[in-house]
């Protein structure tokens, strides 16, 4: 793949967060019927002025402010007393000893860990296999940095007792070469959680084949009552296999901190510090200090945070229902991917359409894989205004729908 051709397929016209490039273009003449009234809900991502962040977040950054140089320049790999603190709380959620010193990355976000983890590991060639559907970002940086994909099908609409995944597709994959599997779990956009059983058989799969795994549990701790979830580092393989992609986000109202946590493979992870040091340097350093609070929130504080998103996702789940949408209910986060009914318009028209006649913005699944009948929805909004939303969503589909 040529220099150009390497950034062409990062694409990012209808990636989330990017609906000021959805301009109206030639949808004038689709329009059909008025614009629908109601305050403008973007989907694209969670709001966080819905709900408060971690007690004490904002005075721990006001903190390590004051502490100036101390903090503002921590080692590549983020604050050691940091870490020490963080490895203790994730080793305590995931089951598994985390290694502070060797182990662990501090990193501008997720999806600054997500970018380390993908150049520490895939080289010009390799092939790495991708579930669809999947976060958008997975596929378009295996391609950037060279590497093959190769696509494992996930049946997410088959049973809410398992994510869907193909197994023997999996097989498939690692039997053909692949070095690789990068997933998230929870799924986004599908909001499914991976059973106990298909994490281990994934880790039995990676074992014989020696598969290095990353895994995105972004969205782990946001899990909806009576949900189970088994931690991929949880399940037997090497520590030298697996990295975990964490960090405190849409579910703590922390997102503008950007801030992420790998761990796992002392490996991939001394290689992620070598890029990072090129690239950033560091996460903020004084961002960094709120990581203090995360894990060490109030009692009871984390429980509310998880009722208020379920009554969200249930409202949503009834709407769809009454408008025959198809659509899986999340287990855990905050994205739905609702299926939509037949168009007479193509699903990028449908978008822009959305967005100027009801005021929504959501996300084409074709972001997360070949999916051109769906939508991603993140639902950690104002309650009323994501109810109203996607009844205008309904509407529009309906709107539009073919006869």
């Amino acid at each position: 793949m040529s220099t150009n051709d390497r950034f062409d397929a990062l694409a990012t016209d209808f990636a989330p967060g990017q609906e000021v490039r959805q301009g109206e273009g030639n949808i004038r003449g689709l329009m059909r019927g008025d614009v629908i009234p109601g305050r403008l809900v973007d989907f694209s991502h969670g709001d966080v002025d819905a709900f408060t962040p971690t007690p004490g977040s904002f005075e721990l950054f006001s903190e390590a402010v004051s502490a100036g140089g101390r903090q503002a320049y921590t080692e590549y790999r983020g604050s050691a007393d940091i870490r020490a603190e963080l490895a203790d709380k994730l080793a305590r959620f995931t089951g598994v000893p985390v290694n502070a010193e060797d182990g662990t990355i501090l990193t501008p976000g997720t999806q600054g860990a997500l970018f380390l983890a993908v150049a520490a590991v895939v080289n010009q060639g390799d092939k790495v296999a991708i579930v669809q559907p999947d976060y958008f970002a997975n596929r378009k940086l295996v391609q950037f940095f060279g590497g093959q994909v190769m696509p494992v099908a996930m049946d997410y609409m088959a049973s809410q007792a398992d994510a869907g995944l193909d197994l023997a597709q999996l097989r498939a994959a690692f039997e053909a070469g692949a070095k690789v599997f990068l997933f998230s779990n929870p799924n986004n956009p599908t909001g499914a959680v991976y059973s106990e059983r298909e994490i281990k058989q994934i880790a039995a799969l990676a074992k014989e084949f020696g598969v290095t795994i990353i895994a995105d549990q972004l969205y782990s701790r946001l899990r909806y009552e009576g949900e189970s979830y088994t931690h991929m580092r949880a399940a037997g393989l090497p520590d030298d296999q697996v990295v975990t992609i964490m960090g405190p986000s849409k579910t703590e109202s922390l997102s503008g901190y950007r801030l992420g946590v790998a761990f796992g493979s002392p490996r991939v992870i001394a290689r992620m510090e070598k890029l990072q040091a090129i690239v950033t340097l560091r996460a903020p350093g004084y961002n960094q200090a709120v990581l203090r609070c995360w894990f060490s929130e109030p009692a009871g504080w984390m429980d509310e945070r998880i009722r208020l998103h379920q009554a969200i996702r249930d409202d949503l789940m009834t709407i769809f229902s009454e408008g025959g949408f198809a659509c899986r209910t999340s287990q855990a986060g905050s994205y739905v991917f609702p299926k939509l009914p037949p168009l007479a318009v193509d699903l990028h028209d449908f978008v822009k359409l959305l967005r100027h006649q009801a005021n929504v913005i959501v996300t084409p699944g074709t972001e997360f894989g070949p999916h051109p009948h769906s939508v991603r929805l993140n639902f950690s909004q104002d309650h009323a205004a994501a109810t109203d939303a996607v009844r205008r969503l309904v509407e529009m589909a309906n709107r539009y729908r073919t006869n």
